[in-house]
């Protein structure tokens, strides 16, 4: 996957079929199976791929514990057959992790055994493992620095986990792969419409270059998650809000606060939701508030009362108390949810399923939505392209597509951390076999070497410090400092395999610092 390989289909085609505004999960599925069913394709994208929410979930593929709660049966069952199908088609990604759930008082362990019970019912063959009723001594040695005080009992379920921006990339090259035109940093500036004010086509604009194109296409699909408004205003003079942004964080902790493969799943907080303290590439995410946030931006910043709220619960939870300077990394992300019909709701009530919005003009956008169903969505987004635009009709060949990387979950050694590349680790390694000063690491206390960079920038389409960081090398969301301390190796390797000079490596790794300082807490930013 190279971008100027991309940019020069660009001419090689008068009319597409499908133009996907937006690389998140959303827009990436739809591009892949559009493209699969032979649809003539491209996706662009303003930023990087997943640059928004997509990289930045709890890393969790899963049913929706707390939608079995609400009652919401079906979007339980369908997330349970996607969850299944994502491992099986990205095995090297995603895999089994169990959870724990620590009871302080007599009942919860009845009560979560019962409700995690017809949750694997609904799994059925895609069930990943049975729930049980743990005691109080075998919760303790599954999760070893729980808080003892008080702990009755535990449950034990199972649940998928996975590498979001990863998979993202992923699906990206497989969609290329299928014969479609994926471009990021190329942004939408315009709508193209006929004189019955039909949707007909982009204008976009080649963010490197500046240079403008026009794209023509049967169907436009709006996929750009929190950004939806906007593309809707361009879309329309009347116009309403059709997404609200809530914001969920999530604090990254050394280990050794949960020195465990179990994950801790704490179902009740002070506010009544759900928060996770999951093991992710040797660390803890731990995780999330969901806040209602009037802006939107490309860097959300965690507020202090979700800081707060974060930290206070884990203290609650854990015999090792994880104070403000033990937090490694701090992210953020905004989840599209689709608006509510009346003023007033709780992000809560808000619906978490996926929406299909059919303007007037032929554009169609998708709303809400989440990781664990984004092929589905694709499915849904595609079929209604078909039905409203008269495209050829052709059926959809998703569910068995393997994504780029694909090997059988059972035989990934997750103790190497080039895992996460799965079929292209040979090729890794023979980057470094060719070049040994690729061998080097990025940072001391890490194993991510310079060979993972090239290979980033040469076949995933990597094009600055934040997205090799971000969302190719996971480093950023791992240890902001660490990152930091990374970036100037980074960007002399972009510089050197992209062409540019000295000036450009300074103003890079001044952005790359200003957005890195974003993942710190206050005190602890670098100037």
């Amino acid at each position: 996957m190279k971008r100027h390989e991309e940019i020069s289909k660009l001419n090689e085609t008068k009319e597409w079929d499908v133009i996907v505004i937006g690389g998140g999960a959303s827009g990436l599925g739809t591009a892949l199976d559009a493209a699969s069913r032979g649809y003539k394709t491209i996706l662009v994208e303003a930023v990087d791929f997943a640059k928004g929410t997509s990289s930045r979930s709890t890393k969790l593929v899963h049913g929706g514990v707390r939608y079995l709660e609400q009652g919401n049966i079906s979007l339980v069952r369908e997330a349970l057959k996607e969850r299944g199908l994502m491992a099986q088609n990205a095995g090297h990604l995603v895999k089994n992790q169990s959870f724990v759930i620590p009871n302080y008082n007599w009942w919860g362990g009845y009560f979560y055994t019962l409700g995690l019970t017809i949750y694997d019912m609904l799994a059925g063959k895609l069930s990943l493992g049975k729930s049980q009723y743990i005691s109080k001594k075998e919760t303790i040695e599954l999760l070893p620095t729980i808080e003892r005080k008080g702990l009755v009992s535990g449950v034990i379920y199972q649940d998928g986990q996975f590498d979001d921006s990863r998979l993202a990339i992923n699906i990206a090259q497989t969609a290329v792969e299928k014969g479609a035109c994926l471009l990021n940093y190329t942004k939408v500036v315009g709508l193209l419409k006929d004189s019955g004010n039909q949707v007909t086509g982009v204008q976009v604009k080649n963010q490197e270059t500046g240079e403008f194109f026009e794209l023509k296409g049967k169907a436009v699909i709006n996929a750009t998650g929190v950004f939806t408004n906007s593309i809707m205003k361009l879309n329309d003079t009347i116009y309403k809000k059709y997404i609200v942004p809530s914001q969920g964080i999530h604090l990254v902790f050394d280990k050794s606060f949960l020195p465990s493969d179990h994950a801790l799943m704490i179902p009740k907080t002070s506010d009544g939701r759900v928060l996770f303290a999951v093991p992710w590439h040797d660390k803890i995410v731990v995780g999330t508030t969901d806040t209602l946030i009037k802006s939107h931006s490309l860097e959300p910043i965690a507020l202090e009362k979700e800081i707060d709220f974060v930290l206070e619960t884990a203290q609650r939870f854990l015999a090792k108390k994880p104070t403000r300077a033990d937090v490694l990394s701090v992210f953020a992300g905004l989840r599209p949810l689709a608006a509510p019909e009346k003023e007033g709701k709780s992000t809560k009530e808000v619906s978490r399923s996926h929406k299909i919005i059919v303007s007037e003009t032929g554009l169609i956008t998708i709303t809400g939505g989440k990781w664990t169903t984004y092929r589905k969505i694709a499915e849904d987004i595609i079929d209604k392209a078909i039905t409203i635009h008269h495209l050829p009709k052709k059926d959809c060949k998703t569910e068995n597509i393997s994504i780029h990387g694909n090997i059988k979950t059972s035989t990934v050694d997750r103790k190497n951390h080039l895992y996460i590349y799965g079929t292209d680790i040979p090729k890794i390694l023979e980057l470094q076999n060719q070049q040994p000063e690729l061998k080097e690491k990025l940072h001391p206390n890490y194993d991510y070497t310079l060979a993972e960079v090239v290979w980033a920038i040469r076949h995933e389409m990597a094009r600055t410090i934040d997205d090799v960081l971000s969302r190719r090398v996971r480093l950023l969301f791992l240890d902001a400092h660490a990152a930091i301390a990374a970036s100037e190796k980074v960007a002399e390797l972009l510089a050197k395999e992209l062409g540019y000079d000295d000036a450009w490596i300074k103003i890079q790794t001044k952005e790359f610092k200003t957005i890195a300082n974003g993942f710190l807490l206050p005190e602890f930013r670098s100037n």
